[in-house]
Order: C-alpha cells, then sequence, then structure tokens
C-alpha cells in the first residue's frame, strides 16, 4: 500500500513539472480565455442545474406552469452566465484594456438581460392576469375587455422596454453618445426629418395607447369596417386584422378606429337583437303569424330568452313590412337565429297562409255590351 501511493505520487510530480514546463511557453492570451471558459462552462452547468430542478418541481403541475419555467429559460441562462463571466473577468489575468473591454461588454449584456427580464415578467404577468378570462363564454364581453387592454399594453411596454434598452446601450459608447448630445443641440433639419420618417410608427402607437383605453373596440368584438362584416381576430402594436365571416380577413391600421366611423354591434354587452323582414300581402293575419313567430323562437335552442317582438313596420303601395326582433348572446348565434326565424316562417306562410304571400291586384274593364266573360270573372257596376 505504501509502494503504490509513493508511485502514485512520483507521478503527479513528474506531470506538475511538465505542466510547469509548458506553460511558459504558451501565448499571454491563453490563461484568460482558459479562465472565462471555464467560467462560461461554470455558468451553463449552474443553469442546467437550476432549470432542472424548476422542472421537476412543475413536472406534476398543469401546462400554465410548466409554459411559465420555458419562459424563464432563456433570460435565467442569460443570467447565469452573465454573474460566471463577471467573477471571471474579475479573477482572470486580464490587460487593462482587455478588462474594461470586457466589463463593457458584461455591462451590455446587463442591460440586456434587464430588459428582457422586465418583458418576460409583463408578459407572466399578463398570462396569469387573464388566465381568470375566457373568451369562451356567451357573454365574454369582460374577458374580451381585459384581453384587449392587456395585449396592447404589453405590445407597447415592449416598444418602449426595446427604445430605452438601445439607448441606454448606445449611451455606454463615448462616440455615440456625443453624437446623440449633438443631434439634440441640433436639432433644426434633422429633427424635423427624423419627426417625418417616424409619424406613421408614432400615430400608430398613439392610436394603440388611445384604443387600450378608451376601448372602442375589444378582441372578438363584431364590427363592420369598409363595408364588411367581421369580429376582431387580433390587435398589434400597428394594426388590427378583422376576421370577416367569409373567413377572409381585413388588416386596417389602428389610426383608422380613432379618426374613421365604424360599427361596433358588441360595444357594451355581447349580447345582440336579430331582425326578420317580411313583406306580406295586406290581408294577412297578423295575430296567427305573430303566434307562428312566437313558437319558432321559443323553439330554438339559439333565443336567449330576453326579447321577442313583431311589429308591422311599414305598409306600402302592394305589401306590408313585418319586422320581427329576437336576441341571442352572441353575433354568431344572432345571425344563426335570424335565418332559423326566416327559414321557419316561411315554410309555414307556404303551407298555412298562402294567400299572406305577396299578390298583384289589377282592375280591368272590357268593352262593349253581351260579350260573354268567363264564368270566374264577375261583373260589378259595369266593371270586371
Amino acid at each position: 500500500m505504501e509502494h503504490e501511493l509513493e508511485q502514485l505520487g512520483t507521478q503527479v510530480e513528474e506531470i506538475t513539472t511538465g505542466i510547469e514546463e509548458v506553460i511558459p511557453v504558451l501565448p499571454t492570451w491563453v490563461m484568460p480565455v482558459a479562465v472565462l471558459v471555464v467560467a462560461f462552462l461554470a455558468g451553463l452547468i449552474v443553469f442546467r442545474l437550476a432549470f432542472g430542478i424548476l422542472n421537476r418541481m412543475v413536472a406534476q403541475k398543469d401546462l400554465f406552469w410548466r409554459s411559465l419555467v420555458a419562459r424563464t429559460r432563456r433570460p435565467l441562462r442569460l443570467g447565469l452566465l452573465v454573474a460566471a463571466l463577471t467573477v471571471g473577468v474579475a479573477v482572470a489575468p486580464l490587460s487593462p484594456e482587455g478588462t474594461q473591454l470586457g466589463r463593457h461588454a458584461l455591462l451590455i449584456a446587463f442591460m440586456v438581460l434587464v430588459g428582457w427580464t422586465v418583458h418576460t415578467a409583463l408578459q407572466i404577468w399578463t398570462t396569469v392576469h387573464l388566465r381568470k378570462f375566457t373568451l369562451d363564454s356567451e357573454d365574454n364581453y369582460l374577458a374580451r375587455k381585459h384581453v384587449t387592454q392587456s395585449r396592447i399594453l404589453v405590445r407597447m411596454a415592449g416598444w418602449m422596454i426595446v427604445i430605452i434598452a438601445t439607448a441606454a446601450i448606445l449611451m455606454t459608447f463615448d462616440g455615440v453618445r456625443q453624437w446623440g448630445v449633438s443631434l439634440l443641440a441640433a436639432g433644426g433639419a434633422a429633427g424635423i426629418v427624423v419627426g417625418l420618417a417616424f409619424q406613421p410608427v408614432l400615430k400608430n402607437m398613439i392610436a394603440g395607447i388611445q384604443l387600450a383605453i378608451t376601448q372602442p373596440i375589444r378582441i372578438d368584438d363584431a364590427v363592420i369596417v369598409e363595408g364588411e362584416w367581421g369580429w376582431i381576430e387580433e390587435i398589434t402594436g400597428t394594426y388590427v386584422v378583422i376576421k370577416i365571416w367569409d373567413w377572409r380577413r381585413l388588416v386596417v391600421p389602428l389610426s383608422y378606429f380613432i379618426e374613421q366611423p365604424f360599427q361596433n354591434w358588441t360595444r357594451d354587452t355581447s349580447s345582440l337583437i336579430g331582425n326578420v323582414l317580411l313583406y306580406l300581402d295586406h290581408t294577412t293575419d297578423i295575430a296567427r303569424l305573430r303566434e307562428a313567430a312566437r313558437k319558432a323562437v321559443e323553439s330554438s335552442e339559439l333565443w336567449d330568452g330576453e326579447v321577442f317582438v313583431v311589429q308591422v313596420n311599414d305598409f306600402r303601395e302592394r305589401e306590408m313590412e313585418v319586422r320581427i326582433l329576437a336576441s341571442a348572446r352572441s353575433a354568431p348565434r344572432t345571425y344563426d337565429l335570424r335565418c332559423e326565424i326566416r327559414e321557419k316562417l316561411v315554410t309555414w306562410i307556404q303551407k298555412e297562409m298562402p294567400q299572406a304571400l305577396p299578390r298583384t291586384r289589377e282592375t280591368v274593364s272590357v268593352d262593349g255590351t253581351g260579350r260573354p266573360l268567363p264564368p270566374e270573372i264577375q261583373e260589378i257596376n259595369g266593371r270586371v
């Protein structure tokens, strides 16, 4: 046993002597790079251990918690690498210029990390906040309000974070900082050109903030824009996507909803009143028609039980206009309810009251006397 230990000590001494002989021959940059590589690898190892622990903690939880951990993966990795490299730069035998360059790079990485962390925190907060609401419910007014506000404000905050972080990074360079100061002092033509160039972007950004606060539109609102009927599908930082009833997409800039008039069918509530117009003969029995319409509406699963009205809306020369009103909990259900009422009543009129269909009446005068007339035509006061 003692003999084996003596052999092991001799081998270690030989290896140490060899390293001491090789190191002076290597370039001076090898040791600093080696220290930084070791610090980098140490940061990766710590990240893998920490992220593995987090994954095990949420492995048995629902998809929400697993997605939150997944979102923090990249910011966590960058943060641990910055911390490890900060220690590496401090202990590595770097020259004064190298130390300054490394600290400058780490400062920029830290600013990026702060902006990234704030943006990720906003997204996580939005996810947690919107978890209490769902757009799938029939009366989703409150959910649409919070979803719209959160998405617009998060996008605006994201742009602000990018702008502030970029400005902070540029200010760490002396040349860029002096250029920015001189540009602000000069103003004049340069400021005008920049203002004109960014006018559409700033206009839509301001419109986005106004939309988030005043909310003339929300996600899943039923609207009529440019003569097209559809739903608000997406609101970005610069434009709004409207899903038209035939699945086309209408893309409109944000500023449109501040400057132009449009129809919002679900501004205050998801429920809507649908109308069905029937053009019938003057001899139509309105009481029987109202009873048939009531049965058609009450038998429908789409009706919410709130509004039902049958009215003679207009009385014209050849027909009268009958309007039927019925309500439903959402715009799509209202549209389907209107179609269902129309189909049921047309079928009922054809079978039970065919005389209610519009007819054209004419008075025919027959010249001469003694001319035989068909049996179905009668003469009254000289007219037939």
